[in-house]
Formats: structure tokens, sequence, C-alpha cells
């Protein structure tokens, strides 16, 4: 009996600043985030690139990824993109780019990555609040 369906694996996900192919058709990473420090808060990210690289599947599936806010409730951007796996040993390589994110405080965000409405990876995108040098972090009272 062969199989029809099987759900595939999710070999990685990760958040970087920029996703390119080269000639021969390979993708290369650019600046891997670990962490977004900004200056100041909100602050709008120009673009954040989500890479993710599907395997031992077979089918055709929906993937879905979201951005939560630390109350990890809100959401605060997502996308879908439609796949599909002939054979359990071909992958599938999906990069999501999500633009214009609003980052209204400095927390712990979750990336959340779904196949088929079934949740594959949950992970913590931390955004941290770094003044630049002799820049205050406290308003200062009216003369």
């Amino acid at each position: 009996m062969q199989a029809t369906r099987i759900l595939p694996d999710l070999q990685c996900s990760l958040v970087c600043e920029e996703v390119r192919q080269e000639a021969n058709g390979n993708l290369f990473l650019i600046g891997v985030i670990n962490a977004i420090r900004v200056p100041q808060l909100p602050v709008v990210v120009g673009r954040l690139c989500l890479f993710n690289r599907w395997t031992a599947g077979i089918g055709q599936f929906n993937e879905s990824t979201r951005l939560i806010a630390p109350d990890q409730t809100t959401v605060v951007s997502k996308g879908e993109m439609k796949f599909e796996l002939r054979d359990p040993a071909h992958s599938a390589t999906g990069v999501m780019v999500f633009g214009q994110v609003k980052l209204e405080t400095a927390g712990t965000y979750y990336i959340e990555v779904l196949v088929d409405d079934v949740m594959k990876l949950r992970y913590p995108l931390v955004v941290v609040h770094a003044p630049a040098p002799g820049q205050s972090t406290t308003e200062r009272p009216p003369a």
C-alpha cells in the first residue's frame, strides 16, 4: 500500500534579515537574528524574513506562520503559503517576508509555525530596548 499523505517534519526555522538565491539555485541567509535590539519603542521593523524547510512528507500542505506579541495573544504579523512534497526524501523551502512589523514593547515575542493547522514549532524572539549611548531611558520632568 502506497501512502498518499504524510504530514511533513519541520527541518528548521530561522528568523533573518534577508534570504537571497545564488545563480546555482542555493539560498543563503543574511543576518540570522538572535534578538532584536532597538534604541526606542515602539519601532517599525522594515523587514523580517522567516526561513522554513520542510521534509519527510507526502502531499499538498498549507504553512501558517505568526509573530505573537509578549501578551501571547496579539498576532503582530502572519502569513500563509502552500507547498507540496511528492516524495519523503524531498524538501520544500519557504521564505515568509513580514514587512513593516510594528513592535510596541520590549519583551519576548514568539514565532509559531504550523502546517495544516498543526503546531510544529513555537520559539521565542526577544526584543530588547537598548538606548544609544548618552540617550536617557527616563523622561525628564518639565522645567
